[in-house]
């Protein structure tokens, strides 16, 4: 008789993990959702349909393809361990939308593979339970790829949703929320708590949604500078901007005249944290030290 119950129901997760006796790996951080009701949230918080196409990384069992797959075009999951393949290949079989690649998505050509995979070109979306340990990594390699994808759905640590989502001034707000911000627009849609995975994480979760902006959110004269100088402003937390920018710039006194030249022009005061700055207001910064570059005869 054919068992119609989800890859999450509890009782089937412990049945598809004994039948093939798979243990976790606690290095690639491995955590089940057991509870079916999150899954179907999360599929409509994406809102998939079946002109959609969708990525997703870390597929583990298949509790979330399983979904996915119901709802999309077509899936194409990157799995990282060998040994869930077969796994996938029992509880994916009655789907023929679903391609599974067993390559480490930070070393793969995003666009290369999802050509050779998507039969038509329709909006691309990410959904994914991203292993805590390199969700950033991720996240970060989808952004700045040239991939085009539109929308990203994505479960991870509560307490980076809050950085990557957070406002000038807070606590949270960081170099990562500029990055981050910087190509998307950001929410948080809901809470997932750590009782719903086996084995049960330390912290809770959260699923963020972003959404990629027509143009990025400032007009850069130079985005590598525009990171460095984002990432310079929070080296030393509790310092001053002044402070860290002679921490990843230089104390050189034609350093120091430049970047006193730029602050000036910039209209932003030394004596100002990181945290205190917008996004626009980091642009107009890194632009303005673009510009005096070449007049302090900085390469």
């Amino acid at each position: 008789m054919k068992d119609n119950r989800e890859i999450a129901v509890p009782s089937k997760t412990k049945e598809i993990l004994a039948r093939h006796g798979f243990t976790l790996k606690k290095s690639l951080g491995q955590n089940f959702l057991t509870e079916p009701n999150i899954l179907h949230k999360i599929v409509q918080t994406a809102n998939i349909t079946k002109e959609t196409n969708v990525i997703e990384v870390g597929p583990g069992i298949g509790a979330l393809t399983e979904h996915l797959a119901q709802n999309a075009a077509q899936v194409l999951a990157f799995e990282i361990d060998q040994r869930l393949l077969l796994v996938l290949e029992d509880t994916l079989q009655d789907f023929d939308n679903v391609t599974i690649v067993n390559q480490d998505v930070l070393q793969t050509d995003l666009v290369e593979v999802t050509n050779e995979v998507f039969s038509k070109k329709l909006p691309l979306k990410v959904v994914a339970n991203l292993p805590y340990y390199i969700t950033t990594p991720i996240m970060m390699h989808f952004l700045v790829s040239s991939l085009a994808v539109d929308e990203m759905i994505v479960m991870i640590q509560k307490e980076v949703a809050e950085r990557i989502n957070a406002e000038p001034g807070t606590k949270a707000y960081g170099s990562l929320t500029i990055a981050v911000q910087y190509y998307m627009e950001t929410e948080i849609s809901f809470i997932v708590p750590k009782t719903v995975f086996v084995p049960q994480p330390n912290v809770d979760s959260a699923i963020l949604k972003l959404k990629r902006r027509e143009q990025p959110q400032v007009q850069l004269l130079n985005e590598k500078a525009f990171f460095k100088l984002t990432k310079a402003a929070f080296a030393l937390r509790r310092k001053t901007l002044w402070n860290n920018l002679q921490h990843t710039y230089g104390k050189a006194p034609e350093t120091k005249a430049w970047l006193q030249e730029c602050l000036e022009k910039a209209a932003i005061e030394p004596s100002r944290r990181g945290e205190t700055l917008s996004l626009e207001e980091f642009a107009r910064l890194s632009n303005t030290m673009e510009e005096n570059k070449e007049k302090h005869e900085l390469s």
